[in-house]
C-alpha cells in the first residue's frame, strides 16, 4: 500500500460531478428569493388586520395565489439544498444519510402542504 499513486489513493473519494449543478442551482433560487420574498411579505403585509373573507378573496386572485406558491416551492427547495449542505459538510456515516432523507422528505412535505393550502384558497 506504499506505493500507490495519487490518483488511487482519491479513487471512491467521491468525485465534483455535481458540486458545481448544485452551487448554481443555490444561486439561482436565492436570486429568485430576492424577487419573491419582498412581493410575498407586502402582499400579507397588506392583509395582516382584514377579515377571513376578505384575505381569502384576496388570495383567490391569481396574481398574489402564483407569487406566494412559488416563494413556497423556491423557498422550500434553497431550504433542503442549503441543509444538505450543512449536513454533508458537518455530520458523517450512517446520521449524515438518515439526516439528509430527512431533511428532503421534510421540504417536500412542507412545499406540498403549502401548495395545497394555496390551491386550496384559489380554487
Amino acid at each position: 500500500m506504499h506505493y500507490l499513486t495519487d490518483r488511487k489513493r482519491a479513487e471512491g473519494m467521491g468525485s465534483a460531478k455535481s458540486g458545481t449543478a448544485h452551487a448554481w442551482a443555490m444561486k439561482v433560487s436565492s436570486v429568485g428569493l430576492l424577487v419573491l420574498v419582498p412581493l410575498f411579505v407586502f402582499m400579507v403585509g397588506s392583509m395582516l388586520g382584514r377579515p377571513h373573507a376578505e384575505v381569502v378573496a384576496y388570495f383567490a386572485r391569481p396574481f398574489p395565489a402564483i407569487v406566494a406558491a412559488l416563494t413556497i416551492v423556491v423557498g422550500f427547495m434553497h431550504f433542503k439544498d442549503g441543509a444538505q449542505v450543512l449536513i454533508e459538510d458537518y455530520v458523517h456515516g450512517l446520521a449524515q444519510k438518515v439526516l439528509i432523507i430527512g431533511v428532503i422528505c421534510l421540504s417536500y412535505a412542507a412545499a406540498a402542504t403549502g401548495l395545497f393550502a394555496i390551491a386550496r384558497i384559489a380554487l
